[in-house]
Formats: structure tokens, sequence, C-alpha cells
């Protein structure tokens, strides 16, 4: 496995090895991220989701490299760009956890199809 998952979904953190668990909303989890990118992990899969909605998840689970190497600049413009969209989008909303079952089961077969595409390309 080449990569680990950072993530806050309950489900991912019973199913899944190599996971970093966060304990707190996704601005939180984004923030944990951004500091492993600038250690020297790679983003592998988009920190954000895919639509306005999704943004108001509080769950959230993304794919990173295993190995810290060299400081990978466009992983760091991604994460960066990526918490001022989420906190402009977000502005002072809450999250909705009214519908946080939705959100961990979307985000788990979001998750579970970034690693089967990941290790397709990666043979």
């Amino acid at each position: 496995m080449e990569y680990i998952i950072v993530s806050n979904n309950e489900k991912v953190l019973a199913d899944f090895e190599d996971v970093i668990p966060v304990s707190d909303n996704c601005l939180v989890l984004l923030h944990k991220i951004r500091d492993l990118v600038h250690k020297g992990h790679k983003l592998i899969s988009y920190p954000l989701g895919a639509s306005l909605k999704m943004l108001h998840s509080p769950i959230k689970s993304v794919l990173i490299s295993k190995q810290c190497e060299e400081i990978h600049l466009a992983s760091i413009e991604i994460i960066e760009n990526s918490l001022l969209k989420y906190e402009i989008s977000l502005g002072k909303r809450e999250f909705d956890y009214r519908n946080v079952e939705d959100y961990i089961l979307l985000d788990y077969e979001l998750l579970s199809s970034a690693i089967k595409e990941y290790d397709r390309l990666s043979l």
C-alpha cells in the first residue's frame, strides 16, 4: 500500500488500515492534511467534494502518499487553495449534521472508488 488515509469517517476508521484519524470536522481535517503536505506527503485524492452541497458535510477522507518525500508544490497549492475555497464557501453556515449518516456512506464510497482507481493506475 503506497498511501495512507486521513479521515474522520467512523466507517473508514473501522474498515481500513493505515488511517490517520481526525476526531473533528472537515475543516480541522483539511488543516491536518495541510500540515502533512508541508512535511512532504503528496496528495493522491482531491481534498474537496465535487459539489457545493458536499462542502457542508462534516465527514471527509483523503488519500495522501505514505512516504514523506521532497516537498510537492502542486500538493501544497491544492491544499492551500482548498482551505480558502472551503472557508469562503462554508462562510457562516454550519456543517450539516442532520444528514451525517448519508455523508458517511457517500464518503466511504468515494474513498473506495479513489483507492480502486489509484490501484488500477499503479499497476
